[in-house]
């Protein structure tokens, strides 16, 4: 099954109603498509697509549609939440609108938020409303025996999986159900630690018995990403469970590189050209992509831009990071529209300067002090942000753009050059299209590349003392060397070290906010400080207090169900 199409008919095949699962809330999981499953030969395998485009999609019908009620449709949008409650509260993003959705944008940047913000709010209720799908599909194939629809079960039960992590990893404790309670039946609310027991047992179930695929259809969840969701949930355990487990997330590391030794750069596994990770085109280097050798993206999200329209994923990523058509001209990345609202923090384009200028990470990127011409103003993108307007707007930052709309060049010399730059007009130009300009992005968005894999590897030597140092070297070198950057020695080998490839490798991925969190650098006695972090009327930043390292319960489920404990602090 080709999930791509399979997802635009996905919105009819769920029968039954979804309950809602968190209690009285505006949360709106029911189909009224309903479908008479004795007629449609296909309604499995379009059942299943639902629990895909349950993450892809906001709704059943089309970009502007969603199954949450009370928050705007692409605002809510899965891995757009994801990306706005990782991101927009490090020193790696700024959402230059503040004043977005009652203030509930600034308060993600300032880490100010309470427990009615609506990114707060949206996020739960969209994670909440997945699972919800993942577990009617499970009901509705519960007893099958064939092994097409047994493959399927466990895609899907990865699929709510990688929910239940991201509510494990934000807000802690959440609300639970599954499949074999009674449908209608309120959630319980289970703890941190319980959760990721959970998610533990039911991942290395399905890994270790090999319950899915090792080679699936593009587009769908396989060993790999199955294990590397579980590599991730191991290498987070300390925080989640209290207890670390840096020996158990290395042993799952090793045997996701060994099944990718080969091919690719140096034999790695990993893709030859970095930027090709986030082209359009991208598919290649998915879960049954057609670059077999340099399947990098283990888990990721197929998105397309006529079957799969969303004002979330990779859409949102290119829109929101092309800033001023006259300087990132936004034919140029594949992109109808330009939104000009997400920018890079000072701190994050510093980490680059320590390096050779040889790394291809940031070379989309634009800085400096433009020209003003054509009726356009010139404008300061010299890393620092200045102080917010009177329009709730504000002015530096880096353009970053790294995910786009741009095809690869296949071309035996590996492509064009990537680099873009401002000609004595002050346009910014690039040699050759090869790409259709679309509304919405057929870009791919990865979760867990292989990459992240081996720097798990070296996580888990540098924080937990486990492995063999000399490797966890090298991994990290190469990852450095892929990009173009010098090798490093063992004095590099440190958690700053790390933290600092991680946020070159991953800016833009939405796991920032869990890396400092992890290595106590988010809260606490060791976090670091940047632009308008705890007000945003401080341009300097200030620190936070500990319990921000999880979100609130949004009030609303707590109201609905007052047996819910909050998280301390709220």
């Amino acid at each position: 099954m080709n999930i791509k199409k399979y997802m635009m008919w996905g919105g009819v095949a769920l029968t039954m109603g979804l309950s809602s699962c968190v209690g009285d809330l505006d949360l709106q999981p029911n189909d009224p498509n309903n479908v008479d499953t004795s007629k449609d030969p296909n309604f499995i395998e379009n059942s299943l697509a639902m629990c895909y485009s349950g993450v892809t999609c906001s709704g059943y019908s089309g970009p502007g549609s969603s199954y949450v009620g009370g928050i705007d449709a692409g605002t809510s949008a899965y891995h757009r939440m994801v990306f706005t409650l990782n991101e927009f509260c490090t020193d790696e993003m700024m959402w230059i609108w503040p004043g977005d959705d009652s203030g509930s944008a600034g308060e993600i940047m300032s880490s100010t938020w309470g427990a009615t913000n609506v990114y707060v709010k949206g996020a739960y209720y969209r994670f909440m409303g997945h699972i919800a799908i993942c577990n009617q599909f499970l009901r509705n194939t519960e007893g099958a025996t064939d092994e097409k629809t047994l493959e399927m079960r466990a895609e899907a039960r990865v699929l709510r999986a990688y929910t239940y992590y991201n509510l494990c990893d934000l807000y802690g404790q959440s609300s639970f159900t599954l499949d074999t309670d009674p449908l209608g039946q309120d959630p319980v609310q289970i703890s941190r630690k319980d959760l990721c027991d959970w998610i533990e047992t039911e991942l290395t179930d399905i890994v270790d018995n090999k319950l899915i695929s090792e080679n699936p259809s593009y587009g769908r969840v396989g060993l790999d990403g199955a294990e590397a969701l579980l590599a991730r949930l191991l290498l987070n355990a300390e925080v989640f469970s209290g207890t670390p487990r840096w020996a158990d997330c290395q042993k799952r590391c090793e045997n996701i590189i060994a099944r990718h030794q080969g091919g690719g750069f140096q034999g790695s596994g990993l893709a030859e050209h970095y930027l090709y990770l986030f082209a359009r085109d991208n598919n290649a280097y998915m879960p049954g992509g057609s670059n077999k050798a340099e399947n990098e993206i283990l888990f990721g999200f197929a998105y397309d831009a006529d079957h799969t329209q969303s004002y979330g994923g990779p859409s949102f990523v290119i829109s929101g990071t092309i800033t001023n058509s006259h300087y990132i001209a936004r034919q140029n990345y594949g992109c109808s529209s330009e939104w000009s609202c997400i920018r890079g923090q000072q701190e994050m384009a510093e980490r680059f300067y320590t390096i050779s200028n040889q790394d291809v990470r940031d070379d989309l990127w634009v800085r400096g002090v433009l020209p003003a011409g054509d009726g356009w103003d010139a404008e300061d993108y010299s890393d620092r942000f200045l102080d917010f307007s009177g329009s709730w707007n504000t002015t530096g930052g880096n353009m970053i753009v790294k995910f786009t709309g741009r095809e690869r060049n296949a071309a035996a010399d590996g492509g064009w050059n990537w680099d873009t730059h401002i000609d004595e007009a002050g346009n910014n130009v690039v040699d050759q299209i090869y790409f259709p300009v679309t509304t919405f992005a057929s870009t791919d968005q990865p979760v867990i590349r292989l990459a992240d894999i081996y720097l798990m590897y070296t996580e888990c030597n540098i924080n937990g003392g486990v492995g063999e140092r000399a490797k966890a070297l090298d991994y990290m070198n190469l990852i450095r060397e892929r990009a173009g950057a010098p090798k490093v020695g063992y004095s590099e080998l440190t958690k700053k070290g790390l933290m600092d490839e991680r946020s070159r490798e991953f800016y833009l991925e939405s796991i920032r906010r869990t890396d400092l969190v992890r290595n106590g650098m988010f809260a606490g006695a060791n976090q670091a400080v940047w632009q308008y972090k705890g007000s945003l009327d401080n341009n300097e930043g200030t620190r936070i207090s500990a319990y921000r390292t999880v979100y609130p319960i949004p009030y609303d489920v707590i109201a609905a169900q007052p047996e819910f404990k909050q998280n301390p602090g709220y």
